[in-house]
Parts: structure tokens; sequence; C-alpha cells
């Protein structure tokens, strides 16, 4: 008896002793989760700092890809701050958990008439000593949901970013491609104009000229609002303002890769490395062990000991008495048996068993979804740049010859010019759509849902449907 004791008083003391507070707030440790899901980018967590502010000046200093943006969110979003905040608060418990409960010390003096007495009690929390090992266990596992949900955070933060950027580039080259457009249009407009006044042609095609120039007017001006707004989407997910906010993007997308990425068993992967899944086992794995406490511990809810010593002065005859005795407190569960709160906690358990389910399925299902998207993607970004741009470009460059030949009219070679741009337009799209699938296909594989895959939904446009989008 003597031994088991010891061996507890020796574990409390071991875990008492281990009850400290990480010094960068687990930064760390939500780095080793999230190494190698944020693409090309080493996860740099650290705290804001004058270190950080150059490292962020200096990626801003030159052209923005994909990569220094999502590096600059990592080091700079505030949002993300915030969760790494909580992360610390969740560390705080776990270390305060850990800690010995302190003793109640109380001291009472009473006085009737020649009588005085002194009253000193020195009590301990007997069930609070007990039970130290099981909630600092608890609030430990509680700290490993934190960190699961912060890597989370950090990897859904750099795949928004590098959308964003994918969005923000894209805009800006269909907005260069749309003032050619417009160029063109006014060209045509302009000479329309001059050939309807000398009567060399009718005002019904001169009317036609001057819609096709309005419209391509309306589509350039959307094409610009949307860089813009990309931008803006950019800026507050870098956590940027300011004079940071100046800041010059790439100016092209990055090229397709030479072939499509073969993954065997997206199921099986998405299952073994998302974040979510294992978030969700481990939570219903810890609610498990929770609920054996919870059993165990029964209807008990409080046990207290204390010590007391109470000292008697009689003035009127200088005698002095003193008492020692211990005192032991404990709840009598008259009305509280403790059975609604084992049946709360078998159906907080149950709800983390279906919880565990739906977060499986959905895991299931998104991998497949991701992995259709981005094999769709890339075979129409593929088409796009190897086929109908190709031709387009051969139809505008034989419409030029034609012309130089006097076999095309003028209004013939603005009019393929005009759809080759568009052409341009929709493989943009196109590949934009390709980048956007990508990462959110590396998301829904080993961090968590990427949400609704919207880069396919928009669809490329067609190339001969005089409409550019800009999304």
């Amino acid at each position: 008896m003597k031994f088991k004791l010891t061996l507890i008083a020796l574990s409390v003391l071991t875990l008492a002793g281990c009850a400290t507070v990480a010094p960068d707030g687990q930064r760390s440790e939500v780095a080793q989760l999230t190494k190698g899901k944020t693409g090309n980018v080493d996860v740099s967590l650290s705290t804001p700092s004058e270190e950080s502010a150059k490292v962020v000046a200096e990626l801003l200093a030159k052209p923005i890809t994909g990569d220094s943006a999502v590096r600059i969110a990592l080091l700079n979003n505030p949002g993300l701050q915030t969760a790494f905040a909580q992360l610390a608060i969740s560390d705080a418990d776990r270390a305060q958990a850990g800690r010995l409960p302190n003793p109640h010390f109380s001291i009472g003096a009473f006085r009737e008439g020649q009588i005085r007495a002194i009253e000193r009690t020195l009590g301990f929390d007997i069930l609070g000593l007990l039970t130290l090992p099981w909630r600092s266990a608890w609030q430990g596992q509680q700290t490993e949901l934190a960190k699961l949900k912060a890597a989370q955070e950090v990897v859904l933060l750099a795949a928004n970013t590098r959308k964003a950027w994918i969005n923000a580039v894209a805009s800006q080259q269909t907005a260069a491609y749309m003032r050619d457009v417009k160029e063109g249009a006014e060209a045509g407009g302009e000479l329309a104009r001059r050939m309807a006044r000398v009567g060399n042609w009718s005002r019904l095609r001169q009317a036609q000229e001057q819609v096709g120039l309005a419209d391509a007017t309306a589509q350039l001006a959307r094409a610009e609002l949307a860089a813009k707004v990309n931008r803006e989407r950019l800026i507050r997910l870098m956590g940027l303002w300011g004079a940071q906010t100046n800041f010059t993007l790439d100016d092209r997308l990055p090229d397709l890769p030479k072939t499509a990425r073969e993954i065997g068993d997206v199921e099986a992967q998405a299952i073994s490395q998302r974040l979510d899944v294992r978030s969700a086992v481990d939570e219903s794995r810890y609610v498990a062990g929770s609920l054996g406490y919870t059993k165990a511990k029964g209807y008990l809810n409080a046990l207290n000991i204390a010590y007391e010593r109470n000292t008697i002065f009689n003035n009127s005859n200088g005698d002095k008495d003193t008492e020692r005795g211990f005192e032991l407190e404990l709840e009598l569960p008259i009305f509280d048996w403790g059975s609604a709160r084992n049946a709360k906690a078998e159906a907080i358990y149950m709800q983390s068993v279906a919880k565990v389910s739906e977060t499986a399925g959905r895991a299931r299902s998104e991998a497949r979804e991701a992995y259709f998207g981005y094999r769709t993607a890339y075979d129409l970004a593929v088409a796009y740049r190897d086929e109908v741009v190709p031709l387009r470009q051969f139809i505008n460059e034989e419409t030029v010859l034609r012309y130089n030949g006097m076999f095309a009219s003028l209004w013939d070679l603005l009019g393929t010019t005009k759809q080759s741009v568009l052409a341009v337009n929709s493989a943009i799209e196109a590949q934009r759509d390709f980048w956007i699938a990508d990462t959110d296909l590396q998301t829904a594989l080993t961090a968590t849902s990427p949400g609704s895959l919207q880069a396919l939904q928009g669809g490329a446009s067609n190339d001969n449907s005089g409409e550019a989008k800009g999304h």
C-alpha cells in the first residue's frame, strides 16, 4: 500500500514538474505538422518581429510570385496570429492543469467575555490531487487538438493566398488583353464612322461596329475591376497596408507542367494524411478516455481534507488550551448519483464517433472530386494551349496574308484579331483554373476541406463567345 501511494505521489510530482508553457507557443510543433502541405514554401511561423518585417519588405521589393505571396501571408497575416494566440492560451491551460492544487488556509479570532479563541485551518483538495493526472492528460489532449486546428488554418491560409495570387495575376493578364480588344474595336469604329460619313457604308454597319466598341469597353471595365478586386483580396491575405500595397505582381502565370500528376488511391492518401481526419480521430479517442474517467469518478465531486488547530485563551485566569484535529469533507450523493453526467459523457462520445465517420466520408469524396477537377482542368488548359490558341493564331495570320493580297477586308482582319485575343484570354482562364485545381487537390489530400471547387464551375469562356470573363 505504501508503495502504491508513493508511486502515485511521484507521478503527481512528475506531472507538476513537467507542466511548463512552451516558449514559442507550440509554433514549432505546428510547423512540423504542416511540413510539405503548403506547396514549395518552407513554413516559417515566427512571431511578428523586426526580423520578420525585414523579410516581408525584401519579398515585396521584388515581383510577387505565388511562393513569395504565401511566405508573406504566413509571416504577416493578422488572422493567423490570432489563431496562434488561441493556441498559446490552450498551451497555458495545459500547463495550468498540470500544477498541483494550492492548499487553503483560513484563520479566525473569536471573543466571548474573558474567553478568546483563535482557529486555524489548513485544507487540501484531495480529489483535485487524485484527479491531477487525468486533468493534465485531458488538457494536454485539448492542446493537441488546438495544434491540429492551427495547422489546418496555416494550410488553408497558404492555399487561399496562392489561389488569390493566381486570380490576381490571371485577371491582370486578362485586363491587358481586353485593352487590346478595345483598341481594335476603337479602330474599327473610327473607320466605320468615316466610311459612313462619305457614304461608303450603311448606318446599320456603323451601328454594329459602335455596339462592338461599347461591348469591348464594358468588358474592359469588368476585367479591370476584377483585377483590382483580386489584388485587394491578395493584399488582405498577406496582411499588407499603406505603402506595402504598392507591390508588383508577376506578369504571367506559371507554365503548365509537362504531364498531369498520377495519384493512385486518392482516398487512402486523404484518410492517412489529412489533418482534419486525424483531428476527428484523436478527439474521439480523447472523449473515450474522458468517458472512462467520468464513470470512474462517479458521483464524487468534492473530497477535501483539512488540519485544524484551535487555541482558546481564558483571560480571567491566564489558562490556554489547544485543540488539534483533522476534518474530512465529502459530498453526500443524496440527490445526484452522477447518472445524468454519465449519460452526457456517453452522448458526447457517440457524437465524436459520428464526427469521425462524417469527416472520413467527406475526405474521401473531396479527394475524388478534387482529383477529377484537377485532371479536367489540366486537359482543358492543354487543349487551349496546344489546339485552340494555335488555330486562332493560324487563322489570324492567314487573314493578314489575304488582307495584304486584297482578298480579305479590313473588317475580316479586325474580327479575326479580336477572336484571337479572346482565345488567348480563354487560355489564361483555363491555365488559372488548372493552378487553382492543383492547389485544391493538394489541400484536399493533405490538410482539410478546400471548400467548393469553384475553379471549374465558372468554366473557361468559349473562344468565340465574344466575351471574356474577369472573375
